[in-house]
């Protein structure tokens, strides 16, 4: 479940937006929440609606002259309608002022009131794009998120199989490092999910008889990212006590994994003695970027195995 409350949406919007409290800086702890946000039928933020209130109003200049040419019996009608909603907050926009009524509606309902000099437009469209990213569906997972190539790459695998290790030789070969231990993942769109780290373990990774590390003091500021959409999991699986020879050498088909409703793709590596995993992960990133372009090797070296079975000519291409 994710939260925001009023007090945080301005402090993460106050600049951008040039937000001042208007009212009801006491009430600031009111919380937007993305359950209850899925279950209603209120349209998260928009200009002023009696009809089909938002959790947030908008108030634009407009919609102001509109409150302040009702009768008032029409008036607190009109507020009423707002009362009955599951209303969070009311952003004056447009550097409006604030009407009495206005001020007295906030009081009897405890409503928090933001103003912002920039217009009503600008406020909408960057408090929807800024609450789709807070309020997306999260999880958490266990791994190490990585940009590499510029893909994001999630390593998984059992605890002690050699995430970190493997983590810190691809690092020192200029990837980057998102997050270790604990992966925090969003879906921030249709079909993309957005990795970041908690902030207590950010730029730090834990390396078994070596402790904690900083990398961005070690490496540089280049050796860290903030967050990274990640688009390949690459499995570590232990060899201890089986063959390797007993995985798959060809397999035939793409693994995928869903978190939360996104199919990502996954590949699995088998962990044994002398094995380059670091160069296993590149060629790994590097063969899904050619399969996203339509290229794929497997199937291609399959094509050429069918037309030398069948007697064609192998240099027919």
């Amino acid at each position: 479940m994710s939260q925001i409350s009023v007090t945080q949406l301005f402090e993460g919007n106050q600049e951008k937006l040039s937000l001042s409290w208007g009212y009801g800086q006491d009430y600031g702890n009111k919380q937007l929440d993305n359950d209850a946000i899925a279950l209603s039928a209120q349209g998260l933020i928009g200009h002023l609606n009696f009809i089909h209130p938002n959790w947030i109003q908008v108030l634009s200049d407009m919609a102001v002259d509109y409150l302040a040419h009702l009768e008032p019996d029409a008036l607190q009608k009109k507020f009423q309608l707002l009362a009955q909603s599951n209303l969070t907050c009311i952003i004056a926009a447009d550097s409006v002022a604030l009407t009495d009524e206005l001020r007295s509606f906030a009081t009897r309902t405890q409503t928090p009131i933001l103003c912002s000099t920039s217009s009503s437009l600008e406020v909408i469209w960057v408090l929807r794009s800024y609450l789709a990213k807070v309020l997306a569906p999260s999880i958490s997972k266990h791994g190490v998120l990585l940009d590499v190539l510029g893909m994001g790459v999630m390593i998984t695998g059992e605890s002690g199989v050699g995430k970190s290790e493997l983590a810190l030789e691809l690092i020192s070969r200029g990837h980057g490092l998102v997050a270790d231990d604990v992966v925090e993942l969003r879906r921030i769109g249709p079909e993309t999910l957005e990795g970041s780290c908690p902030p207590i373990l950010r730029d730090y990774i834990e390396v078994r008889g070596l402790g904690m590390l900083n990398i961005r003091t070690i490496f540089g500021e280049t050796a860290v990212r903030r967050r990274k959409n990640m688009k390949l999991i690459v499995h570590l699986e232990k060899t201890s006590g089986t063959d390797i020879s007993a995985f798959e050498r060809l397999p035939l088909s793409n693994l995928n994994e869903s978190i939360l409703s996104v199919t990502i793709r996954k590949v699995i590596i088998p962990v044994a003695a002398g094995r380059n995993l670091a160069v296993l992960v590149e060629a790994a990133v590097r063969n899904y970027i050619l399969q996203l372009r339509g290229i794929d090797s497997t199937q291609e070296f399959i094509r050429r195995h069918e037309r030398e079975m069948n007697g064609d000519d192998a240099d027919s291409d």
